[in-house]
């Protein structure tokens, strides 16, 4: 009678594609814990392969962490390109704006790993994931539906950002109830889309005017 087959041990390097696997393991340990729950050494005991795997497509940590976070930017594009994208009577800056609010709220531990920590400085400018940050901003720039007029456009979409930035790190920290203001985090929201627009339209206006 044949035996069974032997199980592998969990030692031994065979992944279809181990370095995809890492990061997705890596980003749901990002969801639960924040950056700092990124360990390879126990990524490689949970996807049951050696130590020296993983090294063989990340040459330390910190590279693990920038395909990490570029993967986090590429999902969180899909979802605000998906929500300019669809019919509405809100504006494209307003979808936009709370569907980063949202995936700020839900996914902190993967926000805080895009947005506050140093993987993203430590990364070479034409990285993945400075290819995958730039996209993002692009989106925003989209969003504002407003045509170029010098850099007004991009100082604006800054401005909203770190307007965003501010709200879901506030928030995450439980700094920003809003009870104090009786507004919920989305009318905040809904007003800083409301000042930017406001504000961009009369220097579009302003700029027109003076090269007339």
């Amino acid at each position: 009678m044949p035996s069974r087959s032997a199980r592998k041990p969990q030692n031994t390097y065979h992944h279809g594609d181990l370095r995809q696997a890492l990061v997705q393991a890596a980003l749901k340990e990002t969801e639960q814990g924040g950056p700092e729950a990124i360990s390879i050494k126990a990524l490689a005991k949970d996807l049951g392969v050696s130590q020296p795997a993983p090294y063989r497509h990340f040459a330390d940590r910190e590279a693990l962490l920038q395909a990490v976070t570029a993967e986090g930017f590429r999902q969180f594009n899909a979802i605000l390109r998906e929500a300019i994208a669809k019919p509405s009577k809100r504006s494209k800056l307003s979808r936009f704006s709370q569907a980063a609010l949202d995936f700020g709220l839900r996914r902190h531990g993967t926000y805080r790993l895009m947005f506050a920590s140093r993987t993203m400085a430590c990364a070479p400018d034409d990285s993945e994931l400075h290819l995958a940050a730039r996209e993002t901003f692009e989106l925003l720039i989209e969003a504002l539906e407003a045509p170029r007029v010098g850099l007004l456009r991009e100082r604006h979409a800054l401005q909203i950002w770190a307007a965003l930035h501010g709200v879901v790190m506030l928030a995450e920290q439980g700094l920003l109830t809003g009870e104090a203001a009786n507004v919920t985090r989305e009318e905040l929201i809904e007003d800083f889309v409301a000042q930017t627009k406001l504000a961009l339209s009369q220097a579009i206006g302003a700029a027109g005017g003076a090269s007339a």
